[in-house]
Parts: C-alpha cells; sequence; structure tokens
C-alpha cells in the first residue's frame, strides 16, 4: 500500500530518480481500476490511448479521439487522489499547429483534471513540448515504438538496434529533456540502449519493453492481470488471471440461474403475511 496519501507532483517524480528508487506507473481507463491502483500504491496512472485497443476493441490506437480521452480520463480522475494521472494526446490532436496541440493538451487538463500529458515523437515535437510547458501543462515524452507511428514503422517492433537508430533515440531524448519534459517513456528498445539513455539524462527514464536500466516501469494494466488482454508481448510479466476467474464466475452464474439453484432462499425477500392475503386474496397459497 501507498506509504502516504500526498499527492504525487512532478517534484516527486524527478526526486525518485534522484534516490534512485524506481517510479511505478500503470495505466488505468475507468474509476474503478483506476482506484484499486491507486490503493496499491502506485506513483502514476497513465490514461494511455491503449485503451483504443483494450477497451474499445480497435485493432489499434489510431481511432482514439480527444472525446474518447477527455471521458475516460475524467473517470480516471475521480478515482486518484493520490497518484500522478498522465493522458495520452491521441493521434493527430498535435501534429497541426502548436496552438492546436496546446489547446488539446489544455483539454485533457481542464476537462478530464489530468495533471500532465503524454506525447510520442523526438524533435519534431521538440516546439509543441516547449509551447505546452510555458502554458503550465507537464509533459512526459515518449520514444522508441510510438503506437501512434505503428503503420509508420512498419509494426510493433524493437527500436535502436542498430547503432544510427540508437543515436537518434539519444538525439531524440536529449532534445526533449531540453524542451522541458518531466520524465520520459522509452518503448521496446535494447536495454543496452536503453542504459545509455537512462545514465546520461537528468529527468527519469520509465520503461516499457526497455530492460531493468530504467528509473521506472509502466505496463498496461490489462496485460499485467490477464483481463480480456489478447496481447502477451515478451516484456509483459502476468501477475495473476482475472480473466479466467471472471469467466468461471459467470460461468456458474448461467449454469445456477438456469437450473434455479439461483437465487436461493438466502437471497429471496418477503413480504409479509398481511400484504400477502392482500395482494393473493384470502385462501391463496403465496408463491
Amino acid at each position: 500500500m501507498a506509504e502516504s496519501t500526498k499527492p504525487v507532483t512532478t517534484a516527486f517524480i524527478r526526486k525518485k530518480k534522484e534516490t534512485g528508487i524506481p517510479v511505478t506507473m500503470i495505466t488505468a481507463y475507468d474509476y474503478p481500476t483506476a482506484k484499486l491502483v491507486e490503493e496499491a500504491g502506485v506513483d502514476m496512472i497513465l490514461v494511455g490511448d491503449s485503451l483504443g485497443m483494450v477497451v474499445l476493441g480497435y485493432d489499434s490506437t489510431i481511432p482514439v479521439t480527444m472525446e474518447d480521452m477527455i471521458h475516460h480520463t475524467k473517470a480516471v480522475t475521480r478515482a486518484a487522489k493520490r497518484a500522478l494521472v498522465v493522458a495520452d494526446l491521441p493521434f493527430l490532436s498535435y501534429h497541426g499547429t502548436v496552438e492546436e496541440a496546446v489547446k488539446n493538451a489544455g483539454r485533457l487538463m481542464q476537462e478530464g483534471l489530468a495533471k500532465a500529458v503524454k506525447m510520442e515523437g523526438g524533435n519534431e515535437i521538440v516546439p509543441i513540448v516547449i509551447r505546452c510547458v510555458q502554458a503550465g501543462i507537464p509533459v512526459v515524452g515518449h520514444i522508441g515504438l510510438t503506437p501512434q507511428a505503428v503503420h509508420q514503422l512498419g509494426g510493433y517492433k524493437v527500436q535502436g538496434r542498430d547503432l544510427q537508430a540508437a543515436k537518434r533515440l539519444l538525439s531524440d531524448a536529449f532534445a526533449l529533456q531540453e524542451a522541458g519534459v518531466f520524465a520520459l517513456v522509452l518503448e521496446a528498445v535494447p536495454e543496452e540502449v536503453t542504459a545509455q539513455i537512462a545514465s546520461k539524462l537528468s529527468i527519469p527514464v520509465i520503461g516499457i519493453g526497455a530492460g531493468v536500466h530504467c528509473d521506472g516501469q509502466v505496463l498496461v494494466f490489462h496485460d499485467l492481470v490477464g483481463y480480456a488482454s489478447q496481447l502477451t508481448p515478451r516484456f509483459v510479466k502476468r501477475y495473476t488471471d482475472i480473466g479466467e476467474q471472471i469467466r468461471s464466475a459467470v460461468a456458474s452464474y448461467v449454469q445456477e440461474v438456469e437450473a434455479r439453484a439461483f437465487p436461493a432462499p438466502e437471497h429471496v425477500f418477503h413480504a409479509t403475511e398481511e400484504t400477502i392475503q392482500q395482494l393473493y386474496g384470502e385462501g391463496v397459497s403465496k408463491p
């Protein structure tokens, strides 16, 4: 459980790198999930655009809209009183003008009540990051495998395997840090490259499929607990399988209802004898 109920801040996340205590981050897309992961003591909750796949049933994050993100972020922030809630800017919400990007980032904070936003990209999004930070919007960067660019990348592939690609990641990481991001998500990157990036940056590097040399880790809630998750990436550790428990419970319910074993006597309410007589008439036995 969390050691303190004091809200997690960006300064707290930065301080964890200095102390060497890894940052814990997990996704949540609704009130009950956010409540549970907060009670478990997680530092940061990510309302990821991954909700497109794990909650809305799309085959990628591309169809997710600003309205989707605001709706789910509002649900999460109603539950999260301690954890720092970060919301993803969805596809094309920050790829037009800088002004439009800042406006959309602001909506996630004003309407969704997020404490920070996350956006994918490197050097190319630096002007947007700078303007958001100047506007008082904390930003988390995201490089490596960037799901919004999955079609451009040619699929969900590990990034930074060769020297040129690794150097590009390091360049992007430095540029984002200089622009003002307070943390950086690094996805699907060889851990040797991760170690270089994490050791050279002053901000926390939070990995997902990026090895042990990060300053923190993030996983998708549904993958971690086996909740109707069809994905089993190598970097995911499944800590339990609530999907199987749910299927078993519902199957038992179906069987008992069909067999009229549920509801049992202990689940039933009864009217008074007087009410029964008035309802059915004298001399009529109750059902």
